[in-house]
């Protein structure tokens, strides 16, 4: 399929605008977690994304076909992502340290490559797997130059992390195979609904057996709490949804997701500019080599 030159900018340009997104809802996710549940937490960004989307597409002339279209295929989709991704990383961070969730969420192009060159025939140049390799090797640079390492002790949460690295390399994956009869919309909107209706479910569903109700309603007191929903449901789960599959419709899933690795870069800056963190010359080296990373796996495959 022949894609314009204006439709591969607004690919990179959404992918770009995804990495720097997801790089400032780390921020945003410390302040949501210090009021409410990870579970709790998911079910009220997935309820603002889906709510905000219906509201765009009730009043909007954006027109959702789901006939004739393999069904089963998006089901399976938001059950890698945000399903599978989300809750699998939710209890892995229990077993496991952030610090590890991170060196091991730097493999997921790796993993995406491997994937994607086995069910999509995507093939990628030795300069492209090695590009790969290097954005990977900064996130696992700035993480070791902090002191951080995986603990093999900690293999439920290890296996858990793994899994749901595995979970987002499978959905870019499909959803580069699923864009070619769905549009971005279509499987966004099945995203989100999905999203919110399974962890509304078991959200409701823990607070009722237990009695404790009054504890999911409680963080929406907090001003902070609800700014922080609004920017992980608006940006971090709408947006980044509605980019993540507007880029997988036009670029390579090897090459979009290489874009992940920026999110690291952009948590650095967003962490000195907003926290005042420290940045040493290891996160500079490591955002470098990142970067050059990101450029190789884009550029450097046949023309």
């Amino acid at each position: 399929m022949k894609i314009s030159q204006t439709g591969l900018k607004l690919a990179y340009l959404s992918a770009l605008l995804n990495a720097v997104i997801i790089g400032f809802s780390f921020l945003f996710t410390k302040i949501a977690l210090a009021y409410s549940s990870p579970i709790d937490t998911l079910t009220y960004r997935f309820a603002v994304s889906f709510a905000v989307m219906s509201i765009l597409v009730g009043f909007s002339r954006i027109n959702l076909d789901y006939r004739g279209k393999p069904f089963y295929l998006a089901l399976l989709l938001a059950t890698m992502y945000p399903l599978g991704f989300f809750t699998l990383q939710a209890f892995g961070l229990k077993y496991a340290t952030s610090a590890e969730g991170g060196i091991l969420y730097a493999f997921t192009p790796v993993l995406t490559m491997i994937l994607a060159a086995v069910f999509l025939k995507e093939v990628t140049t030795r300069l492209q797997k090695l590009s790969i390799f290097l954005s990977v090797f900064g996130v696992v640079f700035i993480f070791i130059m902090k002191g951080s390492s995986i603990d093999l002790s900690n293999v439920t949460g290890i296996f858990l992390l793994f899994f749901s690295c595995l979970a987002f390399a499978g959905y870019s994956v499909l959803a580069r195979s699923l864009l070619r009869v769905y549009s971005p919309m279509e499987i966004t909107y099945l995203m989100l609904g999905i999203g919110f209706i399974t962890f509304f479910a078991i959200s409701l569903t823990d607070h009722v057996i237990t009695g404790t109700l009054d504890t999911f309603i409680a963080p929406l007191a907090s001003g902070s709490f609800i700014v922080s929903i609004l920017y992980l449901g608006v940006m971090s789960s709408l947006v980044t949804a509605l980019t993540a599959n507007y880029a997988l419709s036009k670029i390579e899933a090897s090459k979009m997701s290489v874009f992940t690795n920026l999110s690291t870069v952009v948590s650095i800056a967003a962490g000195a500019m907003f926290l005042g963190e420290e940045v040493s010359m290891y996160h500079i080296i490591g955002s470098v080599l990142i970067i050059t990373g990101v450029w190789g796996a884009n550029r450097l495959g046949k023309a």
